[in-house]
Formats: structure tokens, sequence, C-alpha cells
């Protein structure tokens, strides 16, 4: 059987989006002959179901009415294609994601987003484009992290640094990044605790780590990688808001895209964090996981 390429795996993940937010906006524009109030309402009602989230919904609605207004649309057929060009630029990054090396990426999430899944994927691609990996297993408050990553280690080929389950997190990423700088590697990832008795610990476990890389590899390029599930909507912003704010994240990664209805809350996250999207996951091989691109990612969400 032929391998699919990305561009068809990311339509088929998102087709459950697909049909949730372009089909409903298509039978919208069907339904209607001018564009007046109840039309705009309906359009709004199918933004915010599809977990584009209510300010970002509101965000683009004004948009529309602007250029309605301004350009004098009378035909509802004309909707997508401006809905389209909006989504787009929310979506876009004005910065590129450019790695310096040696680089730490540092890994961060709430248990269940797929974060350790996220950091295999994450290794065996760098590793594939030729570069020297290490992982770190901070993560030592949840058992069998470490061995989980150990078994996306050695799929990778790549070593990982661990210590006994409960230890001190910021060992180990000490640990580690004198093994990086002693073997020269290129890229060390970091596995980071998703849940302790509160989220002050975490919190502050997080900002203990961060002080760690900071002071023993301050010449390293940073990224701080935050994790969601896509099929957590709304949810997924709360927690993004609260990692910004302690661990100033430069990167989300969406997951589990593939596996919701309410794939909009890409827009909405992009939208309201300000933060770019780096990567998005639509299933479970390493090639699952691409660097997002907002004009594959809107054609896939609209094109039939």
């Amino acid at each position: 059987m032929a391998k699919k390429g990305w561009f068809t795996k990311l339509k088929e993940g998102l087709d459950k989006t697909r049909q949730n937010l372009s089909s409903r906006v298509d039978e919208i524009i069907k339904y209607y002959t001018d564009i007046d109030d109840e039309f705009y309402e309906e359009l709004e009602e199918v933004l915010i179901m599809a977990d584009v989230g209510v300010n970002t919904t509101m965000e683009i609605m004004e948009y529309l009415r602007e250029r309605v207004d301004k350009e004098k649309i009378g035909n509802p057929d004309k909707i997508k294609e401006i809905l389209r060009e909006k989504i787009v630029e929310i979506l876009r990054s004005e910065e590129e994601c450019e790695i310096a090396y040696p680089c730490v990426i540092l890994v961060v999430g709430v248990n269940g987003v797929g974060k350790t899944t996220t950091i295999g994927k994450l290794a065996s691609r760098y590793k594939a484009e030729g570069k020297k990996v290490l992982i770190a297993a901070g993560d030592t408050f949840r058992a069998a992290a470490a061995e989980q990553l150990d078994v996306w280690g050695q799929r990778a080929g790549v070593q990982v640094i661990k210590h006994a389950e409960g230890s001190d997190p910021a060992a180990v990423i000490y640990d580690a990044i004198q093994a990086a700088k002693s073997r020269d590697m290129d890229i060390l990832i970091c596995d980071t605790a998703g849940r302790l008795h509160n989220k002050k610990n975490l919190m502050n476990e997080l900002a203990k780590i961060n002080r760690v890389i900071d002071r023993e590899y301050g010449k390293a390029h940073k990224e701080v990688l935050l994790v969601l599930d896509a099929t957590t909507g709304q949810n997924a912003i709360s927690q993004a808001k609260l990692f910004k704010e302690i661990v100033g994240i430069t990167g989300i990664v969406l997951t589990k895209l593939d596996g919701t209805a309410k794939g909009g809350v890409v827009i909405a996250v992009k939208s309201e964090l300000d933060v770019p999207i780096r990567y998005i996951g639509v299933g479970e091989g390493v090639e699952d996981l691409q660097p997002f691109d907002a004009d594959a990612f809107v054609k896939a969400l609209f094109d039939e």
C-alpha cells in the first residue's frame, strides 16, 4: 500500500472538524441569499461550536462585517473566502522557528496530553535529520515516565538520562546538561512533570528547572514547548495561559487533532496566546507529528 503524504493525513485527521466547521459554513451559505443579522448569528454559532472560542469568534465576525460593509458584498458565497483569509492571518507566525545549536527544548504540559510521545517523536525527527540528540527524563514523579522515554529513545537510537523515580527533576536536568555539553550534543530535550501535589508545586518545579538551564547552559538556544491535547478544547487554552505565565513558552504542540470535531481550538490558542504553533499531531506514528503550516492547515480544513 502506498504511503500517505502528510497533507492527505492532515486532511483525514481534520475530517471531524471539517464536518463541524467548513461543511456547516457551506450549509449556511447555501441557505441564505442575503448577508443579514441572522446569517451572521448562525455563522458565529458555527465558529463557537467548533471551539474557535468566543473572543476569537468575535474578532473574526467583526472582520467579516467590516469587509462586507467596505466592499459592499451582498452574496454569501464570498464569505468563505474571506473567512479563510482571516483564519490564515490569525494562524501565521511573524517569526520562523529558527533553532540555533546547541539547543535545549523544555517540554511542558499536564499529564495525559501526549508529552512523552511528543518528545519521542521529536527526538526521532531530529535524529533522522542528522542531529545529535539527548533526552532528559525530568518527570520523576509519574510512574513509568522514564521507562516510556527509554522505549522511544531505543526506537530513535537516542540515549535517555534518568534518575530513580521520585528524584529531584532539576538534578536530572543538571546531569543531562553536563552530558550534553561533554558529548557536544546538538539538541537536549527535557521532559518535565505534568502534575504534582498542587499547581503551585508544579510551577515552582518548572521555574527551578528553568533556572538550572539558564545557569548551567546559558549559551544554548532555549525553546519551551507546551504540549496541549486538542480534544480538551477550551480547557487547553486555560492550561496554556497558566504555563505561559510561569515558564514563558516559545511554542505550542497540539496533539490528537484527529480525535476531535473541535479542531477550531488551534485558531483560538494562537489568537488568545499569540504564541506560535510549532507542531501538530494527527495520529500515532512518528511521521504524524509535523511542523505547523498555517496555509496547509486552512486548506485541509476548508477544501473538500
